[in-house]
C-alpha cells in the first residue's frame, strides 16, 4: 500500500473514531454506519482525484461536490431535480432541516431522538469533518493541523453531552489521530531510504553506521512511547487536577446542582427552563380555555408522560407516532364499571406560547385541531409535525372526566406483566434509602391503592415536606435521595420521587407534565399562565388506567379518589393540599414553570419530540455541475454548523438560570440584554452602541417591526439594563429570559421566510467569535513578543517551516 493511501486509510479512520463521541448525544446507532459509508465514498473520490492526478483545490472542490450529492440523495431526493440534482428547492429543504435540527438540539434532552434534522447535523457533520481531515492530512499531506477539525468535532460531542463523552470517548478519539501522524510519519521517512538507526552493532561487534531494515524501526518507537506517554498524560491529569474535570475529557465537573454528581438535569432538558420561570412575580398568560366540565379545578392540561427513568433523569419514551384518528381509543386500564362523563374543552393558545406538544385534559376521546399533528398511543399526546407548534393554536377537544371510587381502585386486579415491567423499572443507582423509605411511609397497607394515597399524603402534609421554588431542580437518584433528606423542593422533586418510591414498592408508575386548571376569569373563561405549569405523578390501576395523584402541598387540586370521605363536592381534608383553592394565584412563586416558558426554545416539556419519526431513506446517483453545488456546499452545509451551534450555545447560556444575588441579577439583565441585541442584528439590526439602552430598545422595536407584546418586553428589559448601570441600588425586573425569548419571536414573526432562515444559519452576530479569535491572536502575539529570546526562535522555526516545504 502506498503511503498516501495509508494516509487516506488513516484519515478515514480517524474521523470515525472521533464521531465516535457523538454516540451518547442521540438514540441508536445506525447513522454512524451511514456516515461510514458517505465517508468512504468520499475518501475514495479523493484517492481517485489524486492518482489522476488533479490540483489540489480541484480534489477538494470534486469531493465537496460529490458529499453534497451524497446528502442530497441520502435526505432529500424527493425535493432534488430529475431525483438527484440539489437544486433551489432541496438546497432550501436542506436548510430547514438544518433549522429544525438546531432547535432539536437544544429541545431534547441527551440521548435524543434521531429526528431528521439531527441526523443530517449529525451525519453531515461527520462528512464535512471527514472532507477537512482528508484535506489536510492527505491532500496537502500536513496531518499535524488535521487534528483541528477531530478536535471540533469531539469538543462539541463533550460540550452537548455534559458528561456523556467519557474517557474512552477521548481514547479512541486520541488514538485516531496518534495514527494519523505515526502514518504519516513513515511517509515522510520512507522517503529517505534507509533510516540512521545509531550505532548498531554487527555480529562481529563493529559499528555499521547505517542500520538495515530493523534499525530503521527506532524513530517508529520513539514516535509511538511519545504519543503513548502524551495519551496517558491527557487521561490521568484530569484526574489529579479536580479543575481540569469538566474539561475535553468529559467528566461530570461541579455541576450546577447541591451534592454529588448525577443529580442535576442536564443542560438540555427541557425541564431545565423550570426554575428560572418559578420566581416570576408576572404570571403571564399561556392559554385560555372554557369547558362545560362541572369542577373546572379538577382539569389539568397535560402535555406529556416522562415514563423512563434512567438514573440521571426522567425522560420520555422514543415510541411510534400515528395520523390522529377522528377518535381517540378507548383508554388503557379502564374498566366499564368506573364513572366516566365527556365533557368538551375549547382551548386558545397564546402566541407567544411555541412547544411541540399540545396540552389536552387527560384522556382525551377527541381532538380538533389545525396544522400537522401526530398522535403518540401509550401517552394518548400530540406532537407537533415538520414545525408544527402550539403558537396561536385554536382547537376543540372531548376528554373523559373518570372518577374511580377508593373501593374500585383498592379493588383493582394486577397490571399486565408487560405493563409491569416496563413501568416499575428502577435503575441500579437508585440509592437503598429511596425502597427503604417508600415501606416504611405505607407500612400497614394492604393494596397498592392504600399505599399510594400513604404516600401521596406523606409528602402533602405529614412528612415535614416545605415548597420551595429555589431549591436546585433535580430529577436523578442522587437529587430524589438529595430531596427525601432535606424535605425542601417543588413540584419536580414531588412528583418524580413519588413516581420512583410507587415503582420501588411494584406500582406502575410515570410523571405527567402539563399545566393546573387555571384562573377564572371575569367573562367565564379559564386562564392558564406560567405559573400554572406543574407535574404530578400518574399510578396505573387495573380497571381504571392511570390516575392522577397530587403529593404537591399548596398546588393544584387533590383528587376526589384519594380524599377520606371521597363524596366528590365535600370540602377538602385540612391536612390535604387545598382541592380548590387554586382558583386564586398562589401567593408563593409558582412551582411548575417545567414546561411554558422557555420550553419554546428549550423544548416541550419532555424529551423526545417525536419519539418514532420515520427516519428518510437512502438513495443516491450521483450527478450536477460545479460551480454552484461547490458555493452552495459551503453556504448551506459547511458554515452553518458552526455559527447555528454557536448561536445556540450562547443563547442558552446568557438565558439560563444563574445565582441569586444582586450582583447575578445584574449579570443576567446585561445578558439577556446583548442576547436582545445580537438577536436584532440576526435580523439585520445592526448594534449601535452609541444609544442608549431606551433609544437602542425604541430602534429594534421601529426596525424590526415589533407587535405591542414584544415592544414591551423590549422595553423592560432596556429599563432594567438602565437600572442596572446608573441606578444607586439596581433593582431589575425578573422575566428576562422570557422577554428575550419574547422578543426573538416578535422579531421571526416579522421577518421574512428568507430572513428567518439567514439569522438562523448565518446569523451575524457569529463574528463575535472571529472578533474574540482575533484578539486572543493578538494577545498571545504580544505575549511572545515579550519572552526573551522570542526572536531567535521564531526565525528558526520559519527556517524549518522552508526545509519542510
Amino acid at each position: 500500500m502506498s503511503g498516501r493511501a495509508r494516509l487516506a486509510l488513516c484519515a478515514y479512520a480517524a474521523t470515525l473514531l472521533a464521531a465516535g463521541a457523538l454516540i451518547p448525544l442521540v438514540d441508536g446507532v445506525g447513522w454512524l454506519v451511514q456516515a461510514a459509508v458517505l465517508l468512504g465514498v468520499q475518501s475514495g473520490v479523493g484517492a481517485l482525484a489524486r492518482r489522476v492526478p488533479l490540483a489540489r483545490t480541484l480534489t477538494i472542490a470534486v469531493q465537496t461536490l460529490v458529499t453534497l450529492l451524497l446528502l442530497t440523495l441520502v435526505f432529500v431526493r424527493d425535493h432534488a431535480l430529475f431525483g438527484v440534482l440539489p437544486g433551489p428547492e432541496a438546497l432550501m429543504r436542506l436548510g430547514e432541516l438544518l433549522v429544525a435540527g438546531g432547535e432539536d438540539v437544544g429541545t431534547y434532552a441527551i440521548p435524543a431522538p434521531m429526528t431528521d434534522g439531527i441526523k443530517l447535523m449529525v451525519v453531515g457533520g461527520v462528512v464535512l469533518i471527514g472532507l477537512a481531515v482528508d484535506a489536510l492530512a492527505v491532500t496537502f499531506r500536513s496531518a499535524a493541523p488535521a487534528g483541528l477539525p477531530l478536535l471540533a468535532l469531539y469538543s462539541v460531542a463533550a460540550g452537548l453531552s455534559d458528561g456523556g463523552a467519557s474517557w474512552l470517548w477521548f481514547l479512541l478519539a486520541a488514538s485516531g489521530y496518534l495514527l494519523l501522524l505515526l502514518a504519516e510519519g513513515r511517509d515522510r521517512l520512507s522517503q529517505w531510504g534507509r533510516v540512521f538507526g545509531g550505532a548498531a552493532r554487527n555480529s562481529g561487534g563493529l559499528a555499521d553506521g547505517l542500520a538495515g531494515v530493523g534499525g530503521g524501526s527506532s524513530p517508529v518507537r520513539t514516535g509511538r512511547r511519545i504519543g503513548v506517554l502524551a495519551l496517558g498524560i491527557a487521561l490521568v491529569a484530569p484526574l489529579a487536577l479536580p479543575a481540569l474535570d469538566s474539561g475535553l475529557l468529559g467528566g461530570k465537573g461541579p455541576g450546577n446542582g447541591r451534592g454529588s454528581g448525577g443529580g442535576t438535569i442536564s443542560a438540555v432538558n427541557p425541564l431545565v427552563s423550570l426554575q428560572n420561570n418559578l420566581n416570576q412575580p408576572d404570571n403571564r398568560e399561556v392559554m385560555t380555555y372554557r369547558s362545560n366540565i362541572e369542577n373546572p379545578q379538577s382539569l389539568y392540561l397535560r402535555i406529556l408522560a416522562l415514563d423512563e427513568f434512567n438514573g440521571s433523569e426522567w425522560r420520555s419514551s422514543t415510541r411510534r407516532l400515528t395520523d390522529v384518528p377522528d377518535r381517540l381509543p378507548q383508554p388503557t386500564g379502564l374498566g366499564r364499571d368506573v364513572s366516566v362523563t365527556e365533557v368538551r374543552t375549547n382551548i386558545s393558545a397564546s402566541r407567544s406560547y411555541q412547544q411541540t406538544y399540545l396540552p389536552l385534559p387527560y384522556p382525551a376521546s377527541e381532538v380538533r385541531v389545525g396544522g400537522r399533528w401526530r398522535y403518540e398511543p401509550e401517552g394518548r399526546t400530540l406532537v407537533g409535525d415538520d414545525g408544527q407548534t402550539t403558537r396561536g393554536a385554536s382547537y376543540e377537544v372531548g376528554s373523559l372526566v373518570v372518577e374511580p371510587t377508593a373501593a374500585q381502585l383498592a379493588a383493582a386486579g394486577s397490571p399486565p406483566e408487560e405493563l409491569v415491567r416496563e413501568y416499575t423499572q428502577v435503575p441500579g443507582s437508585l440509592p437503598g434509602v429511596v425502597a427503604e423509605t417508600a415501606e416504611q411511609v405505607t407500612e400497614g397497607a394492604s393494596n397498592a391503592y392504600e399505599q399510594a394515597v400513604k404516600l401521596q399524603d406523606w409528602f402533602a402534609s405529614d412528612g415535614g415536606f416545605t415548597y420551595d421554588t429555589t431549591v436546585t431542580s433535580g430529577t436523578g437518584s442522587s437529587a430524589i435521595a438529595r430531596f427525601l433528606r432535606d424535605r425542601e423542593g417543588f413540584c419536580i422533586h414531588f412528583s418524580f420521587s413519588m413516581a420512583a418510591m410507587a415503582r420501588t414498592l411494584g406500582i406502575p408508575a410515570r410523571v405527567a407534565v402539563g399545566f393546573t386548571p387555571g384562573t377564572m376569569k371575569a367573562d367565564g373563561a379559564i386562564s392558564v399562565g406560567l405559573r400554572d405549569a406543574h407535574a404530578w405523578p400518574e399510578l396505573y390501576f387495573e380497571g381504571v388506567g392511570w390516575t392522577r395523584f397530587e403529593p404537591t402541598p399548596s398546588r393544584g387540586s387533590t383528587p376526589s379518589w384519594t380524599r377520606p370521605e371521597v363524596p366528590t363536592d365535600s370540602a377538602s381534608d385540612v391536612a390535604q393540599p387545598s382541592a380548590d383553592t387554586s382558583a386564586e394565584p398562589s401567593a408563593a412563586p409558582s412551582a411548575e414553570d417545567s414546561c411554558p416558558p422557555q420550553l419554546r426554545q428549550e423544548g416541550g416539556c419532555g424529551p423526545s419530540q417525536e419519539p418514532g419519526a420515520a427516519l428518510p431513506t437512502d438513495r443516491g446517483t450521483p450527478a450536477g455541475t460545479v460551480l454552484l453545488v461547490v458555493l452552495a456546499a459551503v453556504l448551506v452545509l459547511v458554515l452553518p454548523l458552526s455559527p447555528l451551534l454557536w448561536r445556540t450555545r450562547a443563547r442558552n447560556r446568557r438565558l439560563g438560570s444563574g445565582g441569586r444575588t444582586p450582583a447575578d441579577a445584574a449579570a443576567r439583565t446585561l445578558a439577556a440584554w446583548r442576547e436582545i441585541s445580537d438577536e436584532a442584528w440576526d435580523h439585520g439590526i445592526a448594534p449601535d452602541e452609541s444609544l442608549t439602552p431606551r433609544k437602542a430598545a425604541a430602534r429594534i422595536v421601529r426596525l424590526g417591526r415589533l407587535d405591542t407584546t414584544a415592544a414591551e418586553a423590549v422595553h423592560r428589559i432596556a429599563g432594567s439594563v438602565e437600572q442596572v448601570l446608573y441606578a444607586p441600588e439596581p433593582r431589575p425586573a425578573a422575566g428576562q429570559a422570557e422577554d428575550a425569548l419574547t422578543v426573538r419571536a416578535g422579531l421571526r414573526a416579522s421577518a421574512g421566510r428568507g430572513a428567518r432562515l439567514r439569522a438562523t444559519l448565518l446569523p451575524r452576530s457569529s463574528v463575535r467569535v472571529v472578533w474574540a479569535v482575533a484578539e486572543r491572536r493578538t494577545a498571545l502575539a504580544e505575549r511572545w513578543a515579550g519572552r526573551p529570546g522570542a526572536g531567535r526562535w521564531t526565525a528558526r522555526l520559519r527556517r524549518l517551516t522552508r526545509q519542510h516545504g
